[in-house]
């Protein structure tokens, strides 16, 4: 099996700060990989460096076989990249029909929508397509910034903190979707998450960021919860 993302020596910073050091991942196509760390150990930094809206100092960051480390974050979603940021940023003025629409400007050429099976993996966001994004719920908006990045019909699917501040049923709702997209398509997914029980069961591999480097990588037959607990807790 062939990686659809490769990250090789990778390093990242902000000012005079280097957050990431020589990071090396990979993601396998079609399979999901679960980034865990604890709060400011790098996730998000990861995920903005591999969408192009951080430019790393050192390293390379490899997509479908091709180096896009200088591609601008249009070009990458245009590639495939689909991209759930942390916090949703849905656009609240707009309707839920509308949010999912800007999701288009991400097919390729000749690309057909992905709106109906959105539609079909989210009823509430067909029940509500003529709300204003910012009246729903945060369950309700991270489901609608999942389905704009599936929308373009990428080929790796990035989400940051996709639990972040969402209620318990609605986090078990969200699981289950990702675990369908997982089963049920070839979508490649990178998740950054702080709890190993969300992406139990999601997860093909797992790598926990640590003081900026990968600390413990284990596929999910192999993994040693009781250090990936240890790491989470320090």
């Amino acid at each position: 099996m062939s990686a659809i993302l490769a990250l090789r020596e990778i390093t990242v910073g902000y000012g005079d700060g280097t957050v990431l050091a020589d990071v090396n991942l990979a993601v396998e196509s079609a399979q999901a990989l679960c980034l865990l760390g604890r709060n400011g150990v790098g996730k998000t930094t990861l995920i903005k460096t591999v969408i192009g809206l951080l430019r790393p100092r050192h390293g390379q960051v490899l997509f479908d076989g091709q180096d896009i480390t200088h591609l601008a974050p249009h070009a990458r979603a245009r590639l495939g990249i689909g991209y759930v940021p942390q916090g949703r940023l849905v656009f609240p003025q707009l309707t839920v029909h509308d949010n999912l629409l800007v999701g288009q400007e991400a097919l390729r050429a000749g690309q057909a929508s992905g709106l109906h099976d959105v539609l079909a993996l989210f009823p509430v966001l067909a029940e509500m397509r003529h709300r204003f994004a910012g009246a729903l719920s945060g369950g309700q908006q991270q489901q609608l910034a999942i389905g704009r990045a599936l929308i373009g019909r990428p080929k790796l699917l990035l989400l940051d903190e996709p639990t972040e501040g969402i209620q318990p049923s609605i986090v078990l709702e969200i699981r289950r979707v990702l675990r369908r997209i997982r089963d049920q398509t070839a979508v490649a997914m990178l998740l950054a998450e702080q709890f190993l029980d969300f992406a139990t069961g999601l997860a093909d591999e797992y790598c926990v960021l640590d003081g900026g480097v990968v600390a413990l990588a284990s596929s999910a037959a192999e993994l040693d919860r009781v250090a990936v607990h240890e790491l989470l807790a320090v």
